[in-house]
């Protein structure tokens, strides 16, 4: 069949269709059977008073570029899928569903299959529906073999449960859980540091390492929801802080009441990928902990009270975790300090 004149302008409606295809085959797994049409449906089920919706919205930012350099396409669904479950997750939320948007210079079902298979598998993980989406062809706009992905979450808790830091007071703990590597932000300054001026390439090896510099880099941001679920049942929870970009520097204040300050002494050993970084590149300690997560994926702040009952409720989730701070009162200085 002869090319129509939108196939000559570089988007395929036939490679588009096969990719969608694609996904209702992995979809149908949990019962969704409407992908394809113009939007999805989910019940809300009984069961809770005065329950709120928490949504977010969110990418996997330069991280795709090691997906390109690499050609691993299936895990980066996952990257974006916990990230948005943690950023609701800090407010006590329970995630529901979830939608994906997929642009490409040039749709290719295979990799649209392993990015969205990718998706799935998160959103089997974190016990949610994938709910639909959206993948456009969208040549001239991004490079041929180069694509971007965003996500978008709802979730749900009642309002009496959520979590947002209003209690947290002088000498509250901070406890630390740790990363699985850089998750998903911090990419900008790595890939300069590792691929501008070591001249690596994805394929390399550094004694400092376990794994290959690409697969380093594609270590998957983990999700903290069933390290945190049982915390959120037994109300053990004052605030939680999710380390994205902005590191710790700019994170844990997002949850901290006016007034209140935090210390945070260095008690958790240094993952080596971040040990490498940050000497490789000679980053120094201010920046370090404002563009890294520095090994800490998730702080909570709990009353000082609690801690043993904590402790205990992390230990049989088999979770790691550190004591790391506490709250103080803010004196008109820094709202975090590092030491």
């Amino acid at each position: 069949m002869p090319k129509g004149a939108y196939e000559k302008a570089g988007v395929s409606i036939d490679r588009g269709n096969q990719a969608v295809e694609r996904i209702k085959s992995m979809v149908q797994r949990m019962g969704v059977q409407e992908i394809g049409k113009f939007g999805g449906f989910f019940p809300l089920k009984g069961g809770m008073r005065n329950p709120v919706l928490v949504s977010s919205a969110d990418g996997v930012g330069t991280k795709l570029k090691i997906a390109f350099l690499t050609g691993v396409h299936n895990t980066v669904g996952r990257d974006l899928v916990n990230h948005c479950v943690n950023d609701i997750l800090v407010y006590g939320a329970r995630p529901l569903f979830f939608l994906d948007y997929l642009a490409a210079g040039r749709v290719e079902p295979d990799v649209v299959g392993q990015v969205v298979s990718g998706v799935l598998d998160g959103c089997l993980g974190n016990e949610m529906v994938l709910l639909g989406g959206e993948t456009a062809e969208m040549p001239g706009f991004y490079n041929a073999s180069e694509y971007d992905i965003a996500g978008f979450i709802v979730g749900i808790v009642a309002k009496a449960d959520v979590i947002d830091g209003r209690s947290i007071c002088k000498g509250d703990l901070l406890i630390g859980l740790p990363s699985s590597g850089l998750h998903t932000n911090g990419y900008s300054l790595a890939r300069r540091i590792v691929f501008d001026e070591l001249h690596l390439k994805v394929s390399s090896r550094v004694s400092e390492l376990e794994l290959t510099i690409g697969e380093e880099l594609l270590r998957v941001h983990r999700s903290y929801l069933k390290a945190v679920r049982p915390l959120l049942r037994e109300k053990l929870l004052k605030g939680m802080a999710h380390i994205t970009g902005g590191g710790l520097m700019e994170n844990v204040p997002r949850i901290l009441p006016v007034g209140t300050s935090v210390v945070i002494e260095k008690t958790w050993p240094l993952p080596p990928l971040f040990s490498f970084l940050v000497q490789a590149g000679r980053v120094p300690p201010a920046e370090r902990y404002r563009v890294f997560n520095m090994g800490i994926g998730m702080v909570l702040v709990i009353d000082p009270r609690k801690l043993s009952r904590v402790e205990a409720a992390l230990q049989r989730m088999g979770e790691g975790f550190y004591l790391i701070g506490q709250v103080t009162e803010n004196e008109g200085g820094e709202r975090v300090r590092i030491r």
